[in-house]
């Protein structure tokens, strides 16, 4: 089986047209990214996913630059290259400062250090951390 490609816009399906012009209305950008690019190959993900996001990463308690940095965290920790790339230049356009990133990172790192301790040392929940 051969990898899979990009569908750009000239050759997308309308339904896939749509989301991509959406995307693209939404995020003031010439164009959309590869990962929309790619999921597109199954435009039902596609619109359904692009649809989540939205959702999720709209202002609402939490505002655009600590859902970015949020979303970058998890993505460093789930080592997502692509993701980081996406949420840092995200991140960044909605406010992130290097020392801001800095420190994000600093957290990343020390909670991924300390997860990987209480889990060797199964370490049980304190009973104050109950409810």
């Amino acid at each position: 089986m051969s990898a899979p490609s990009a569908i750009e816009y000239s050759d997308a399906l309308p339904e896939v047209r749509a989301v991509y012009d959406d995307i693209r209305k939404t995020r003031n950008v010439p164009d959309v990214n590869n990962f929309w690019k790619y999921l597109a190959r199954d435009p039902v993900t596609l619109k359904r996913t692009w649809q989540s996001l939205k959702e999720v990463m709209t202002a609402g308690a939490l505002d655009p630059l600590t859902k970015e940095m949020i979303y970058l965290a998890v993505s460093v920790t789930n080592g997502c290259g692509y993701c980081i790339a996406s949420h840092t230049a995200g991140a960044r356009k909605a406010g992130m400062t290097e020392a801001m990133f800095g420190e994000l990172m600093a957290v990343v790192g020390m909670a991924n250090e300390t997860n990987r301790l209480v889990n060797g040392y199964r370490v049980p929940i304190d009973e104050a951390f109950q409810n």
